[in-house]
C-alpha cells in the first residue's frame, strides 16, 4: 500500500491553508515550465490543491486538457469552481496519490508537481510514477521550495522559531522541507539520466504592505490552525509556544522594512 499523505503532509485543507495556495498562478509558480507548453498537450497536475496553477496551465492547452489531482478531495470542489468561474471547461479534478496514480502508463505529454515532492514521504518513488505515466519525449516537471534557502528582515525571534519548528515536524512526519535543493538528487535516484533534466531557481518576493499581510497573515493562522493539529499533539510545541510564532509573524507585518523571499528548486526532465 502506497504512504499515506496526510500522515507526512503538516498542514491540511482548512481556509488558511487554501488562502496561500490560491494566490498562486502559472505564472508566479511554473514559470519555468511555460516555454514548454504546447497547445495540444495533456497534463497532470499532481497535488492541484485549490487548483489555480492547474487552471492557468489549462488556458495554455486549448486544444489539450489538464487533470489535477490531490491526496484528499476537500479543495477539489472549490478547484472545479474556480475552474468554472475562469469558464475554462478541458479540465477535470480527481482524488489520487502520487506514489500510486491511477493512470495508464505514457498517459500524459507533462507532469508537474508544485511543492508537492517535500511532502510525499518518498519523493523518489513520486518522481518514479510521474516518469511512469508521462510519454516517451514528454516531461516531468517539479519546483520545491526549500526551507533553509529562505530570507527574511529584520531578524524577529518568532520567525527563526518558525523555521526551526517546521523543520523538525516535517522530518519527524516523514517529510523534507528543503526539497528544493535535493530535487535533481531525486530525479537521479527515480532513474532520469542526468542529460534529461534541466534544473532551476526561482524566488517568491513579499515586501509591500499587501504581500506582507498576506503572507504574514496566513503564516501566523496557519500557526494556530492546522499547523497546531500537527504539532501540539505531537508534542512538538506548545499553544503558547504557536501564539509566539503568530505573534512574529504579525510583527513582522508591521515592519515598513519587512522582506521575506522564498527560494524554489526546480526540474525540467525530459522522459
Amino acid at each position: 500500500m502506497p504512504q499515506d499523505p496526510s500522515k507526512v503532509y503538516i498542514n491540511n485543507q482548512s481556509e488558511s491553508v487554501l488562502r496561500t495556495y490560491r494566490w498562486r498562478t502559472a505564472e508566479n509558480s511554473a514559470a519555468y515550465l511555460l516555454p514548454y507548453i504546447q497547445p495540444h498537450m495533456h497534463i497532470l497536475d499532481v497535488g492541484c490543491g485549490p487548483g489555480t496553477i492547474s487552471t492557468d496551465l489549462a488556458t495554455r492547452v486549448p486544444q489539450g486538457r489538464v487533470t489535477g489531482v490531490e491526496y484528499t478531495p476537500e479543495p477539489l470542489d472549490k478547484a472545479r469552481a474556480f475552474a468554472a468561474e475562469r469558464g475554462v471547461t478541458n479540465i477535470e479534478f480527481k482524488v489520487d496519490n502520487v506514489l500510486a496514480l491511477d493512470f495508464p502508463d505514457n498517459t500524459f505529454d507533462v507532469v508537474h508537481a508544485h511543492q508537492v515532492l517535500q511532502h510525499t514521504g518518498d519523493p523518489v518513488q513520486a518522481l518514479r510514477e510521474m516518469r511512469r505515466v508521462t510519454k516517451p519525449g514528454g516531461i516531468v516537471a517539479a519546483r520545491d521550495g526549500d526551507m533553509h534557502g529562505m530570507a527574511w528582515y529584520p531578524e524577529i525571534e518568532g520567525l527563526e522559531g518558525w523555521r526551526k519548528l517546521t523543520t523538525k515536524v516535517a522530518r519527524a512526519r516523514g517529510g523534507e522541507p528543503d526539497g528544493g535543493r535535493r530535487l535533481l538528487s531525486w530525479a537521479l535516484q527515480a532513474g532520469l539520466t542526468r542529460e534529461s533534466i534541466t534544473c532551476s531557481a526561482s524566488t517568491w518576493c513579499y515586501s509591500t504592505p499587501e504581500e506582507r499581510e498576506y503572507w504574514g497573515g496566513t503564516m501566523a493562522d496557519r500557526m494556530l490552525g492546522s499547523f497546531k493539529h500537527t504539532a501540539v499533539p505531537g508534542g512538538f510545541a506548545t499553544e503558547d509556544e504557536l501564539k509566539a510564532i503568530a505573534d512574529g509573524w504579525r510583527e513582522w507585518i508591521t515592519k515598513e522594512d519587512g522582506w521575506f523571499a522564498v527560494l524554489h528548486g526546480e526540474i525540467v526532465c525530459r522522459v
